[in-house]
């Protein structure tokens, strides 16, 4: 059953966050963490198995309701974030989509060619109508406590999956494609750019208060090449999104994981904030930057592994980075890894509390 979109003219209670991305002044650090509802928790761990398969419970509205909530009731956390995967856009273009335990996504029909890229078409959204349905029930089963954050894979980043036909390594046949038919590449990016920009005004319409797009893999490319396969197309889906009505004025945040080379440029594509990972100079990048976005992160995930005081540490040492002015979102430099003990987490909200109120 289709469920009825929220009033997006709603103000959540605890805006903190939607604050922090717009620059104003905070009462404290707002946080959030990437992958914050995931294998670290048993609770998930428990609905996954009722779910039979991973895309099984991101396809139960149910479900993905349940374990988007789980981390809220553990932490006191300033926002939630939809439970869902990057590669559902190209699932709904019929690669078929799987995942292998151990092994991560793999797709049946990857596009390795220029026979299968020219046949490549738009998905209908309606295809992912089950991730707009989640977003709808976890936006009313939030009851405007919190934020929801929406968000997409950017279209390198997919196109890298859908080239490769699975995760992890290089991604040495997308690299390849990139200076043999660099025009393929572009046609394939065209076309999910237009799907990427549909997917988020969809999320938004259904209820999602901030959007967030993950180039988990920009990093890969050269200096020139970010631009031309991976900026140019970011910046094309933010005007996109901008140019309709219920997009006008929600918050993007972009996030290029090992992308700090090209903060300037990030900048000015037309976010509202851009996501850090460990590896960035979060005190040089908000002094260089701050007066334009607004900066999330960058603890580095392995901190977690730790002990408290190690937490405790690294939460201090991001905050002191951060420094006083607005405009910065604790969170981590990547998503939380599957060993992380929870009570680590725990530890890490209570750092970031203590620091900053």
């Amino acid at each position: 059953m289709t469920i009825t979109p929220p009033d997006l003219r709603r103000t959540p209670d605890n805006d903190c966050f939607l604050r922090a991305l717009r620059r104003e002044p905070t009462e404290r650090t707002p946080i959030w963490l990437m992958r914050q509802a995931g294998r670290y928790l048993p609770e998930y761990n428990a609905v996954r198995a009722r779910a039979g398969s991973f895309m099984g419970l991101c396809t139960n509205t149910d479900l993905a309701t349940e374990v988007t909530l789980q981390p809220l009731r553990r932490y006191d956390l300033d926002a939630a974030i939809l439970f869902s995967d990057i590669l559902t856009i190209p699932d709904a273009m019929g690669l078929g989509l799987r995942f292998v335990e151990g092994e991560g996504p793999q797709f049946e029909r990857p596009v390795q060619d220029e026979a299968a890229i020219q046949a490549l078409v738009a998905p209908d959204m309606n295809r992912l109508r089950y991730v707009f349905d989640a977003v709808a029930s976890i936006k009313r089963a939030l009851d405007n406590r919190v934020p929801l954050i929406g968000f997409s894979g950017s279209p390198f980043t997919l196109a890298c999956y859908m080239i490769e036909g699975a995760g992890g390594g290089e991604f040495m046949r997308m690299r390849q494609m990139l200076y043999a038919r660099p025009d393929l590449v572009h046609r394939l990016l065209s076309i999910t750019q237009g799907a990427v920009s549909d997917y988020l005004v969809a999320q938004r319409e259904h209820g999602a208060d901030a959007l967030m797009i993950f180039d988990s893999w920009g990093g890969l490319l050269s200096a020139d090449g970010y631009e031309e396969f991976s900026l140019a197309y970011m910046r094309s889906i933010i005007a996109a999104v901008r140019a309709t009505p219920s997009g006008r004025d929600v918050p993007v945040i972009v996030f290029t994981k090992g992308g700090g080379q090209w903060l300037e440029r990030i900048t000015e594509c037309g976010c509202d904030a851009v996501g850090l990972d460990w590896t960035s100079d979060l005190r040089d990048v908000r002094s260089r930057f701050g007066s334009r976005v607004a900066c999330q992160g960058n603890l580095d995930p392995a901190v977690l592994l730790s002990s408290e005081a190690g937490v405790r540490k690294g939460v201090h040492a991001v905050m002191r980075a951060a420094g006083e002015s607005p405009g910065h979102i604790f969170n981590l430099g990547h998503g939380i890894m599957p060993r992380t003990p929870p009570e680590n987490v725990a530890a890490l909200v209570d750092a970031v509390r203590q620091h900053s109120t």
